[in-house]
Formats: structure tokens, C-alpha cells, sequence
């Protein structure tokens, strides 16, 4: 008969108790080491990151931005009075010459006031002989007034002389060469009194004439100005150069003042460039400049700094002192590269995607093992495609200067 025994039913418990619970551990110490390790570095295509290595040497700080070629010498034809456009005899892009005739206009009232303005100056100049002829006449009449109070003076201041010697030897007496005495002297008075007054009569006369003198001095001024405007109906360019702009059309009516053509000298070029208002802090007169006009380079300098800022830029103006290549003319657009300074000893690298001069950034630099470590670098000045590194970095370390976003989760990757 069967025996049933109990310890053995026990110990295939405690077996598998202890076996549960050996397992456990296991897995317990497996999820720990599992939860110590760090977690995988992303892998990296190197043909995806742009590197550069850190190097020690002189440091070229410079600013680029776009602009255009414009002529240094541009004028601007404006109406001298109203007017309408009759015909345009030159077309924008032909080459004039300063009395090359560029418009035609009309304007009748100016004809009739041309008219009226000559009329009037020859009216004055015939008033100013009449009156001339005149006023001689009066002087003459005085003259002759005093010539004839002259003689009178002269034969009594005779008689009365001859008379003198007859009283004193007792021929007449002396009350009949008083009375002679005092007629010479008399007649002398009037004498006087006849040239002051023709004197006065001489500088009346001369306002007189001035007077009428300015009034046609007027008068021609005012014929020489409808002259001009005549003349200016037909519309000169001025200058020698191109013509570039009319902004008006045939059978248009123009206002004086309105702009109707504008010239300029196409051999005579200036560029002028838009920099970020953040990079032209430190551009100042005079500074070297390299202009790209993509079919050459032609060197300049800074030669006036707008003020103002304008949608986040600030216009430079730059003197070509090189020779324009083939093809250069107004309105080409150029690209300018403007050096700040040189720096003689300084550590640098390329410009990262990310970082501002002289702030604070991180960039993933290269280990021997094939992987990337993130280390934080302090950036200093800047250049169009170099900057300053002050802190972080050595002398041929290998950094990536592409965006890495995409691994701002992680410290380190994997570069294959």
C-alpha cells in the first residue's frame, strides 16, 4: 500500500519559493543597472555638420551688406513755370550733352507776359531819355541864368572900382559909390544864391535819373525773367551724362517746380550699402572697403554715414577709388565688405549658427573617439565669418558651427 509522505510536497515548495526569489533579485539588480546607464548618444552623419578648428593669429573684423551703384553727380530738371508738355525729344538711356533739348512745353500767358514785359522796358527807357533831355534843358536855362548874373556882378563890381578913384579925388561923391558898392555886392550875393541853387538843381537831378534808372533796371530784370522762363520751356539737360528718368508724359500739364527729367554722370559712381544697424557700430569715415560688383572688386572707403535708421539698417556711402569694371553703371547691385580693424593675436573660429558677439553660447566639440562633446564657450568680437572665442575653447579644437537644435537634449553624439 502507498505511503503518503509530506516533506517531500514541502520541500518542492520551498524550492520553488527560494527560486521565486532569487528571480526577483535578479531582475531587481537588472532594472538598476539598467536605470544607472546614460542613454544612448544620438549618431551623426559627419556630411551633415559644418566643423571648423579653432586657430591662433591675426583676426580680420569685417561687415558686409548689400546696395547699389549710384552716380556721385545726379540732377534733377525741374519746371521753372507752369506748363504743358508738347513733345519729349529724348528718350531715358541716351547719352546728352548740357544744351541737349530733352522736352518741349507751352505756355501762352508766359508769351503774353514776355510781351508786356519788353513793352514796358522799352516805354521806360524812351520815359527815362525824355526826361533825361528835360532836366539838361533846366540846368542849361540855369546856367545861362548864372552867366548873366555873373557879368551884372562884374561890371558893377567894375564901376564901383572905377568910382572908388573918382570919390577919393572928389569927382562924384561918395554916396553915388556907396550905392555902386552895394550893388556889386549885391549882384555877388545873387551870384552865390544862382550857383547853389544850380548845384542843388545838378544832385536833384541825378536822384531823378536814378531813380528812373533802378525803375528800368527793374523793368529788365523783370523782361530777363520771363526771358528765362521762355527759354526754359525748352527743357536742357544741363550736364553731361545720361538720361535716366522722365517722369512725365506728352500732352501732361506741369507745375513749376515739378520734376521732369533727372541726368546723371554714369563715369562718376558712388555705392551706397545697408548694414545691419547691430554691425555698424563701429564703421567710421574713412575705413577700406572691398565692392563686389559680380565682375570685380573695386576698392573704396567709408565716405558718409547716415544717421538715421531705416527698416534695421543704416546706408553707408562708399568712395570708389578703384577702377570700374566693364558692365558697371547706376542702380547695379553690389556687395560691400567694409574691414573694422585687425586684430593681431587673438583665438578664433568660424561663426556658429547660434551666438552673439560677446555672449555666452555651447557648441559640440570633436573627441579623437569619433564623438561630440557640448562645452560652453564665451564668445568675443566678431567678423563677417569669423568671431573672437575669450573662454571655453584651445587652439585645434574641432567644434561644429552648424545648427545642432535638433540635439539639445543631449550633451554628447556620435559623429560617423
Amino acid at each position: 500500500m502507498d505511503i503518503q509522505r509530506n516533506d517531500l510536497k514541502l520541500r518542492k515548495r520551498r524550492r520553488r519559493i527560494v527560486g521565486g526569489a532569487l528571480a526577483l533579485a535578479a531582475l531587481g539588480g537588472l532594472a538598476l543597472l539598467v536605470a544607472r546607464l546614460e542613454p544612448a548618444a544620438p549618431r551623426v552623419d559627419r556630411g551633415t555638420v559644418w566643423t571648423d578648428t579653432v586657430k591662433r593669429g591675426e583676426m580680420l573684423r569685417e561687415v558686409r551688406g548689400p546696395g547699389t551703384l549710384v552716380p556721385k553727380a545726379i540732377r534733377w530738371i525741374a519746371a521753372e513755370t507752369d506748363g504743358r508738355v508738347e513733345r519729349i525729344v529724348v528718350k531715358p538711356g541716351a547719352v546728352v550733352e548740357p544744351d541737349t533739348v530733352i522736352l518741349e512745353l507751352s505756355n501762352p500767358v508766359l508769351d503774353d507776359q514776355l510781351a508786356a514785359a519788353e513793352s514796358e522796358l522799352v516805354s521806360a527807357q524812351a520815359s527815362y531819355v525824355a526826361r533825361e533831355t528835360e532836366l539838361e534843358s533846366q540846368v542849361l536855362d540855369q546856367r545861362a541864368r548864372l552867366a548873366g548874373f555873373e557879368a551884372e556882378h562884374e561890371g558893377a563890381r567894375l564901376q564901383a572900382e572905377a568910382e572908388r578913384e573918382l570919390s577919393e579925388r572928389g569927382i562924384i561923391s561918395a554916396i553915388q559909390y556907396r550905392r555902386s558898392q552895394l550893388s556889386a555886392d549885391s549882384l555877388g550875393v545873387r551870384v552865390d544864391m544862382e550857383r547853389e541853387r544850380l548845384d542843388n538843381s545838378r544832385r536833384n537831378i541825378a536822384k531823378q535819373l536814378e531813380a528812373e534808372r533802378a525803375r528800368i533796371d527793374q523793368l529788365a530784370r523783370t523782361r530777363d525773367l520771363r526771358q528765362r522762363q521762355a527759354d526754359a520751356l525748352q527743357v536742357r539737360a544741363g550736364i553731361a551724362g545720361v538720361l535716366q528718368q522722365v517722369p512725365v508724359q506728352e500732352g501732361q500739364q506741369v507745375i513749376a517746380g515739378g520734376n521732369l527729367a533727372r541726368v546723371a554722370r554714369p563715369d562718376e559712381l558712388m555705392a551706397e550699402l545697408r548694414i545691419a544697424e547691430t554691425q555698424a557700430k563701429d564703421i567710421v569715415l574713412g575705413q577700406p572697403v572691398r565692392v563686389d560688383t559680380r565682375n570685380g572688386i573695386v576698392a573704396g572707403q567709408v565716405l558718409r554715414i547716415d544717421p538715421a535708421v531705416q527698416n534695421g539698417t543704416v546706408q553707408v556711402d562708399v568712395e570708389l577709388t578703384g577702377a570700374l569694371p566693364a558692365g558697371a553703371r547706376p542702380d547695379l547691385s553690389v556687395d560691400g565688405t567694409i574691414e573694422i580693424e585687425r586684430l593681431p593675436d587673438v583665438l578664433h573660429v568660424g561663426r556658429p549658427a547660434f551666438g552673439q558677439p560677446g555672449g555666452q553660447t555651447t557648441l559640440f566639440r570633436l573627441n579623437g573617439d569619433g564623438s561630440a562633446l557640448r562645452v560652453p564657450v564665451r564668445l568675443g568680437r566678431a567678423s563677417v565669418n569669423l568671431v573672437e572665442v575669450e573662454q571655453g575653447l584651445a587652439e585645434g579644437d574641432v567644434v561644429i558651427l552648424s545648427d545642432t537644435s535638433a540635439w539639445d537634449q543631449h550633451d554628447r553624439i556620435r559623429i560617423d
